[in-house]
């Protein structure tokens, strides 16, 4: 068998990097949700456009996230073979996290701490 010198080694970093950063984001849109019901101040900050309240922050803060770690672990992995099994994971446990708190009877609990 004659190999080409010239073959180059498939690498999947750059998929894993935007696989991974999709969990994050969803796992920040529900972090973001779940303070805004603990902390008034919080949900103060939210507010970047009045008449969509404080949506539009959790919601800008959420790409923002997800933006940066995806930069971050592109800029990383791009050239590297990622073990994919547990990205996917990782980013499936992030997804179910994210789910859970935007999830009105999960974050209304803590209702109960913000004065």
């Amino acid at each position: 068998m004659i190999m080409n010198k010239t073959q180059q080694t498939i690498t999947n970093g750059r998929a894993a990097a935007a696989v991974l950063a999709a969990g994050a984001g969803s796992f920040a849109m529900g972090l973001f949700t779940t303070l805004k019901a603990v902390s008034k101040t919080i949900k103060g900050f939210y507010v970047f456009y009045f008449p969509t309240g404080e949506l539009s922050g959790i919601s800008s803060l959420a790409v923002l996230t997800w933006l940066t770690v995806w930069i971050v672990l592109h800029t990383s992995w791009k050239d590297r073979q990622i073990h994919f099994g547990k990205v996917f994971l990782i980013t499936l446990v992030l997804i179910a996290l994210g789910l859970l708190g935007t999830f009105p009877p999960f974050f209304a609990m803590f209702k109960v701490f913000r004065g």
